[in-house]
């Protein structure tokens, strides 16, 4: 069934010149038949790069947002309007203004995981893989930093000279991925090496052997010489590390690690998405404008 259902995705993407996206937290199926995979900021801008008329994304809500962002001449997709994002959910425009105004001055540094409106209210975007960099050229020693306090916490122990104020959100996925948990597989695999997020609480953190991006573990699980590894994020990841590094194992760190919004998309709402050219995700422009400035700032970031 899916052999037929893939073929009819196939050819109504051609016909629609649309590009299939796909996030490295979704169903093996989806990523499978995706023209490109890959965490929610770097697939927006390959979308922007592309010639296709539409985008279908194959991910959450805030990531069609930023899409929408990059690529106001496309029409942007979601296949399932229902799926979100517990922690961009944590942070209101309403709320972060009450907070700006509590420090006047002082810089919002907000994680791309997070809607478009509190983007628009933010003066510069970071992912989980430049976050880093973005704090670090920052010229203020005091900032702000929105939504996940996790992130916020792991960038803030790197530089230890700027005074962080942080917003209490967190991805409730990460955040069930536990110490017993991780102590338990590392005693049935004394010879693997972990690796997190750093959306992970910091005492998951603390006991990594590296702690990066989605995209940063393809690349360290693809060069370290190990051949055995503990994966501590969304267990959609394991689907390209196994294709990429079939000499190698990786070992869910805990069964917690499992997104019901990224596991929502299905092949027939992916089927049904471009059947009917629906469910539309849009910006407003005002907004628009004002989030892409902060995206845009962040990728003004000289890389290091």
């Amino acid at each position: 069934m899916n052999d037929g259902i893939r073929q009819q995705i196939r050819e109504l993407l051609k016909q629609h010149n649309a590009v299939l996206l796909a996030h490295n937290y979704m169903r093996d199926e989806v990523q499978e038949i995706a023209d490109i995979t890959g965490d929610s900021l770097a697939l927006s801008m390959e979308a922007a790069k592309t010639r296709a008329d539409v985008i279908v994304f194959c991910g959450v809500h805030f990531m069609a947002e930023s899409a929408a962002i990059l690529s106001p001449d496309k029409k942007v997709l979601l296949p399932r309007p229902d799926a979100g994002c517990p922690m961009a959910d944590m942070v209101t425009p309403a709320e972060l203004e009450a907070l700006k105004r509590q420090h006047p001055g002082v810089p919002v540094v907000t994680y791309v995981n997070s809607s478009a409106e509190v983007k628009a209210h933010s003066d510069i975007c970071c992912t989980s893989a430049n976050a880093l960099r973005v704090v670090r050229s920052l010229k203020e020693e005091e900032l702000i930093f929105v939504p996940d306090r996790n992130l916020g916490r792991w960038v803030a122990k790197f530089v230890p000279e700027k005074r962080f104020i942080f917003w209490e959100g967190y991805c409730p996925t990460h955040e069930r991925m536990t110490v017993e948990a991780v102590l338990g597989k590392k005693a049935e695999h004394p010879d693997a090496l972990f690796v997190c997020h750093p959306e992970s609480a910091p005492e998951v953190s603390a006991l990594a052997d590296h702690v990066c991006s989605t995209s940063g573990m393809y690349d360290w699980c693809r060069t370290s010489p190990a051949k055995k590894f503990i994966i501590g994020t969304e267990a959609g990841i394991l689907y390209k590390l196994r294709l990429e590094n079939p000499g190698k194992e990786f070992i869910l760190a805990s069964p917690a690690l499992i997104c019901p919004n990224m596991k929502l998309t299905s092949l027939e709402d992916v089927l049904y998405s471009l059947q009917t050219m629906s469910p539309i995700v849009a910006v407003p422009e005002e907004i628009r404008i004002r989030a892409k400035a902060a995206l845009d700032r962040m990728l003004a970031v000289p890389r290091d």
